[in-house]
């Protein structure tokens, strides 16, 4: 059996059927979906601060209904997108009913959690469908589009402003894909902000593409769903970019939009 690392849980490592996988995506409801699409023995995710509603280890509760073991590491303990980091020093907050039966429990060592879900049954039914939305909620004068996953955005975002449901770290320590666009602005989660600021490492890797980036705290909207970014944030960390166009720490996300819109 083998414990396999994915930066995302969206591009699963080959290899991933029956595997477990430590993964440096957020542990919402959609991630927790795919690694059951990829049919895993077992998964550790990010906490994400855990958030508003519980939205970042919505995961476990979901994979629980499948019977998949699943946990999460602590945010404060690894970075978010980090599965390395999560390996070494990762310490379990949450788990379901599932991993609890192989003995993992909060506190423990990720590795050490990883290796006792290796004992799991591999999952051999495919999961019922578990959609992210994309919406574009307006074309002109300026685009603004909704995506539960950054990795929604499309070509023709390019200019607009995009919000996501996603956390504001970048993936594998990789800042050539903090956006697949070059948008006016981009709306993140902070995921708790987490060790060594992870949750928001995105911001300063899009400042210096010229790209106007914010995030909004994990309190305040669901990690993974676009609409609570843009209906229920509120704004936690801003880069430069987004400052001068009149992002403030503690504004509502609504308003700065607005201000982008007019």
């Amino acid at each position: 059996m083998t414990v396999l690392q994915a930066p995302s849980i969206t591009k699963p490592p080959p290899g991933s059927t029956g595997a477990v996988l430590v993964s440096g995506s957020h542990g919402g409801a959609y991630p927790g979906y795919l690694a059951a699409c990829a049919r895993v023995r077992g998964v550790i995710f990010n906490d994400a601060g855990v958030g508003k509603d519980d939205a970042g280890i919505g995961s476990l509760v979901y994979l629980q209904s499948l019977d998949i073991p699943a946990a999460t590491v602590d945010h404060r303990t690894a970075r978010i997108g980090d599965c390395e980091d999560m390996l070494v020093n990762g310490r379990i907050s949450r788990y379901n009913a599932v991993a609890a039966r192989f003995g993992v429990d909060e506190g423990m060592g990720c590795a050490e959690a990883a290796r006792r879900l290796e004992q799991s049954r591999m999952f051999r039914v495919t999961p019922p469908d578990h959609p992210e939305a994309r919406v574009v909620l307006r074309n002109a004068p300026r685009r603004l589009v909704l995506m539960d996953s950054a990795s929604l955005v499309a070509p023709n975002d390019a200019g607009g402003i995009v919000v996501t449901g996603s956390h504001g770290g970048i993936f594998g320590n990789d800042p050539t894909v903090a956006l697949r666009v070059e948008a006016l602005a981009a709306l993140f989660n902070d995921a708790g902000i987490g060790k060594d600021g992870a949750g928001v490492t995105r911001l300063p890797a899009l400042e210096r593409r010229g790209i106007a980036a914010a995030t909004v705290a994990a309190m305040s909207a669901r990690i993974g769903d676009a609409r609570s970014t843009l209906e229920d944030g509120v704004l936690s960390r801003v880069n430069e970019r987004a400052a001068a166009l009149g992002a403030e720490v503690g504004m509502a996300a609504r308003v700065f939009v607005e201000k982008l819109l007019a």
